[in-house]
């Protein structure tokens, strides 16, 4: 992947949150940032009917700010910026063709009812032609960077293996690519459902699918040697097996079907889950 990364901004402290994360993505992967704010899509704390041309100056104003702290943060990155009309939403599809991943926000919650991911955000998730990484505002990991406390425990990419075999070589080659460049370990994760543990006498349902999920991650290991990798399969449902795993996650990776319609989108409930009570960033990448 050698496309830009996308980011939706929006002026929103979510949004700056995840300009913040792709910046520091971009460069430790050395790929460019382009920053993509739509002046006819904004917080919805602007007042309504506000002028055309104060609602440009918004956009630029919001573009210039935050692109003066992330070249202080980072100055070597290379970074340039849009101010589009289109719905924001359209934008960043058609930008995703061409990218390597769109970065989004998402507003910070308490834990118990979970992170908020916005309508436009879903929408793009659903239907990007590329990686998309949706990031919370309020993160501290993010905010202040890897020597926060927050972020000491933070180590691991995890990816939820729910198919193993070929489906899943996309996720896995995202997942292993960021714990090669963040130097993080790889944690691959398959639930067992708990009606498969009443299989035929004799037969250990729980040995087999930790033997197929090996037999998927050996390539990977293979062409990926300087990542670590631990492979975790336990029972229960996908959804909870997952989010179980993801306690020292800096970064969770699950999957979602590629769409043949434009028209609707649709996120399964295991990307529903990540995206909702997740702490860390969360890429949903698109598989057939």
């Amino acid at each position: 992947m050698s496309g830009p990364v996308v980011v939706g901004l929006d002026g929103s402290p979510a949004s700056v949150t995840a300009a913040w994360w792709a910046a520091r993505e971009a460069a430790d992967r050395r790929l460019p940032v382009v920053l993509l704010h739509s002046w006819c899509t904004q917080p919805l704390d602007l007042p309504s009917r506000q002028e055309a041309h104060a609602r440009r100056d918004y956009g630029e104003e919001a573009l210039g700010r935050t692109s003066a702290e992330l070249l202080q943060r980072h100055p070597a990155l290379s970074l340039t910026t849009e101010l589009v009309r289109s719905p924001a939403a359209q934008v960043l599809l058609e930008r995703g063709e061409n990218a390597s991943m769109l970065v989004l926000g998402s507003r910070g919650h308490d834990s118990v009812a979970g992170f908020l991911v916005g309508s436009i955000s879903l929408h793009v998730l659903g239907l990007a032609p590329c990686p998309a990484v949706a990031v919370r505002a309020g993160d501290p990991a993010v905010e202040a960077g890897r020597d926060h406390p927050a972020a000491a425990d933070r180590d691991e990419v995890v990816v939820g293996v729910q198919e193993p075999g070929a489906a899943s070589d996309p996720l896995l080659e995202f997942a292993f690519t960021e714990a090669g460049a963040h130097g993080a370990r790889l944690r691959a994760v398959r639930a067992l459902p708990v009606c498969s543990m009443t299989g035929p006498a004799g037969t250990d349902p729980e040995a087999e699918e930790r033997t197929r999920l090996a037999e998927t991650m050996a390539p990977w290991r293979d062409k990926f040697p300087d990542v670590s990798v631990a492979e975790h399969v336990a029972t229960g449902t996908a959804a909870h097996v997952l989010l179980a795993a993801t306690a020292h996650g800096c970064l969770t990776v699950v999957g979602r079907r590629l769409h043949l319609s434009q028209l609707t989108w649709k996120l399964g409930p295991v990307a529903h889950a990540a995206l909702h009570h997740v702490p860390c960033p969360v890429a949903v990448v698109p598989h057939d």
